[in-house]
């Protein structure tokens, strides 16, 4: 009887340790960025179920090279849901790729993501609108501010109505959304709001690598 008591007191004080507990958010570095992709896997991460093999992690970096997907954060940072924030990526991109990160908008299965804003990551895939634009808002339309085969950073600030993009650093394109604003495109719903983060592997042609993807919530 006296074992089994300590049998049971032995499983209760495990399941109260910290080994027992769920995984812990990551915690922000000392100027208040998170870390969104940790290196080794796509945890906090959900792809699309059209074209899923199309992400992949190698050597690090987030590969984005097959069919149309897309990849949602969907880990505990802000419980995915963003509103005023730096994001930044690092970027690489290969001859023709084309791919995109998206702010603002959430998880859907198939398709195009119908929410949110996607900003451009293209240097030299045939479409005009290049790195740095806010896709069919306000395009940097045909010289990219990057260039393939070399890594850059793109950053996107929103700030209420106002977003703000740079690349490595430079400001390549700013925007303030009107009270009244409706897109001309059909995609109503891709405006500032608030949401989640997505990237977009665009074609079986297109390559691109991430090998950093942190935020900064702005309070």
């Amino acid at each position: 009887m006296k074992f089994a008591l300590a049998s049971v007191a032995l499983l209760l004080g495990l399941a109260f340790t910290p080994f027992a507990q769920a995984a812990e958010a990551p915690k922000p570095d000392k100027d208040g960025w998170y870390q969104l992709f940790n290196g080794k896997n796509l945890d906090g991460w959900k792809v699309t179920e059209d074209n899923p093999d199309t992400f992949k992690v190698v050597d690090g970096e987030i590969v984005a090279h097959g069919e149309a997907a897309h990849i949602f954060y969907e880990g505990p940072v802000e419980n995915h849901n963003f509103k005023n924030f730096e994001y930044e990526c690092e970027v690489l991109t290969k001859p023709k790729a084309n791919s995109g990160m998206y702010f603002h908008t959430k998880y859907q299965p198939t398709g195009w993501p119908s929410t949110g804003i996607e900003t451009q990551v293209n240097n030299t895939h045939g479409d005009p609108k290049k790195t740095g634009s806010l896709y069919n808002i306000k395009n940097v339309m045909d010289k990219s501010p990057a260039k393939d085969d070399e890594w850059f950073t793109q950053n996107i600030t929103v700030k209420d109505n106002h977003v703000t993009v740079k690349v490595n650093g430079e400001v390549v394109n700013e925007w303030d959304q009107p009270a009244d604003f409706k897109r001309e495109d059909g995609w109503q719903d891709a405006k500032i709001g608030s949401g989640t983060f997505a990237l977009q592997g665009h074609d079986p042609g297109s390559e691109t690598h991430y090998r950093s993807v942190k935020v900064k919530p702005l309070k």
